[in-house]
């Protein structure tokens, strides 16, 4: 039997200010994906050439902006409306936690979509690059859910169990560490492998969907349900249900961008 660490979410105090670890997470995943991209567009000469540093920092910022707000909004809408709807000032406390990925995947895509287009800037080529690297922004943003200790798995009997605070003696999965692995870890190493690939705009993209959504529902096996929610219908959770979206649609993408290869 393993015991969750208990680590401290407040990383450091200072006065009334404080900075959460959960915070932490999401500054090392967008430092890593804007040093990661900037490689990319370098390697393919398009640093300060079809990218300029002031656009790629611009893009960035929305990008970000896009991130927060829709994984935000995302949660609300899609994991606990009814609460929010009651409790709208805590709809900013995203310091507790409390983002779905699906948002804060679908808002800077849409922002990133109008700064591209504002600035003529080559929208798929770029979304190519910063999906290439998504998984390190995963991997980092389920380092803070296991570090809050939320999000746990389902009971179990296995070694490697953990007692997680706020949910019972039983020990459980500790789904966060899974999760880390397989959309993180895994899917950052196949998706860097890809980045040289010759293939038309979009399509790392549509492998991105694929990717993650097989490695969220793998995972969904193991993660309790959210409390308000619970199973959809049968064993299937709304984490499951959004993911199968993201695998017809990858598909779909595919599909549309290979046809005329054949």
């Amino acid at each position: 039997m393993m015991v969750w660490s208990g680590i401290n979410p407040v990383a450091l105090q200072l006065g009334p200010l404080a900075i959460h670890w959960y915070g932490l997470m999401y500054i090392a995943g967008f430092f890593g994906t804007w040093y990661l991209v900037r490689r990319q567009l370098q390697t393919a000469g398009l640093w300060e050439t079809r990218i300029s540093r002031d656009a790629y920092e611009g893009l960035f910022t929305t990008l970000i902006l896009g991130v927060v707000l829709g994984g935000r909004i995302g949660y609300v809408l899609f994991y606990n409306f009814s609460y929010y709807l009651g409790h709208p000032i805590e709809i900013l406390y995203i310091w507790q936690g409390g983002m779905s990925f699906h948002g804060g995947m679908v808002g800077p895509v849409i922002a990133g979509w109008f700064y591209c287009r504002k600035h003529d800037l080559p929208f798929l080529g770029l979304a190519d690059r910063f999906f290439t690297v998504a998984p390190l922004g995963l991997m980092f943003g389920r380092i803070g859910n296991f570090i809050n200790g939320e999000l746990w798995g389902r009971v179990t009997d296995v070694p490697w169990g953990m007692v997680f605070p706020h949910v019972g003696p039983e020990l459980r999965h500790p789904s966060q560490l899974y999760e880390m692995a397989l959309e993180g870890i895994v899917l950052f190493i196949v998706m860097w492998s890809l980045r040289n690939k010759e293939w038309p705009a979009g399509a790392r993209v549509a492998i991105f969907l694929i990717g993650y959504a097989i490695a969220r529902i793998i995972c969904e096996n193991f993660r309790q349900p959210d409390e308000q929610l619970g199973f959809l219908f049968g064993p299937v959770t709304m984490g499951m249900l959004l993911s199968s979206t993201m695998i017809m649609a990858g598909s779909l993408w595919l599909r549309l961008l290979f046809k005329d290869k054949r």
